[in-house]
């Protein structure tokens, strides 16, 4: 389990969002904004989306060799930035969730109920980030 250094975990507890990038089936990038906690416990960044959307469809497909699809998540503040890569999965199973919703509420503000959401889990194998921080 890859863990963040003192630096690291600081920047990603603070309140920020940041940018998913999954990859769309003809392997070109999708990105879009994402408000994201980080697990120090397991090595994992957390998300919610709704279960159609495009970055839950990109972290569902597996690669043609059968491999879990990869993800790269980055957070930006003027110029300190940190980005952590790794294999991404959907999870809907209502704990999982719930948990979610609960974190999210205490990062950043409370979410409208909503039967659609999952969450998506990045097993972080990877940072790169701000010379200060590496």
């Amino acid at each position: 389990m890859l863990r963040l250094n003192p630096e690291q975990l600081v920047f990603v507890t603070e309140r920020h969002l940041a940018t998913l990038t999954t990859l769309r089936a003809d392997g070109s990038p999708h990105v879009t904004p994402v408000a994201f906690m980080w697990d120090a416990a397991t090595g994992t960044a957390v998300m919610t989306t709704e279960r159609d959307s495009a970055k839950a469809v990109n972290a569902r497909r597996r690669g043609p060799d059968g491999r879990a699809p990869r993800a790269a998540l980055c957070q930006v503040v003027g110029g300190r930035w940190l980005t952590i890569e790794g294999t991404i999965e959907a999870v809907d199973d209502g704990a999982t969730v719930a948990d979610a919703v609960a974190r999210h509420a205490r990062r950043y503000y409370p979410l409208e109920p909503d039967e659609a959401r999952i969450v998506l889990r990045l097993t972080a194998d990877r940072v790169l980030a701000s010379d200060y921080m590496a």
